[in-house]
């Protein structure tokens, strides 16, 4: 008689540590933290390299001073002849910027900037139109857009004599 109690004891012991004795929300709750795979990282689709043509030589070694366009309603036409950085401060201005620039930084409401070139545009306004028509060095520019409604095209030179 012992041997049959031990043994069904042992069976029960058994099939109670096999069994799974959470509730279905619990079930679900560690499912949630159980290791599951790691989706993979799909590539970036690669830039499309900048045409030769559209590129302008900077050298970045040198930087000259900075200029500057403050008030409203100018038309103005500067140029960065030394790897400047342009700042325009006021609204509804018109400026036309030649060279490769630096830093091309605008504070300000409805400008419209016309510039062959910069290494990086900065808004700190809104309704700012930009267009530029080459790559510094052959770099793309990096643009820091800190308000809406601004637009920075690229575009072609015959575009921009329009």
């Amino acid at each position: 008689m012992r041997i049959f109690l031990t043994t069904g004891f042992l069976v029960l012991v058994t099939a109670f540590a096999g069994c799974d004795m959470r509730s279905e929300t619990a079930k679900r709750e560690m499912e949630k933290f159980s290791g599951t795979p790691t989706p993979t990282i799909a590539p970036s689709t690669p830039e499309v390299p900048v045409d030769p043509s559209e590129i302008i030589k900077a050298d970045n070694s040198v930087q000259g001073d900075m200029i500057t366009v403050n008030g409203y309603d100018q038309k103005k036409t500067i140029a960065c002849s030394k790897f400047n950085r342009v700042m325009i401060s006021g609204g509804r201005n018109v400026v036309k910027i030649t060279g490769g620039c630096q830093q091309i930084t605008i504070n300000g409401d409805g400008n419209q900037v016309n510039s062959e070139a910069a290494l990086e545009f900065v808004l700190n306004g809104s309704k700012n139109t930009v267009t530029y028509t080459h790559f510094v060095n052959g770099k793309r520019p990096n643009i820091k857009e800190n308000a809406e409604g601004n637009s920075v095209d690229k575009v072609t030179v015959t575009e921009a004599k329009k």
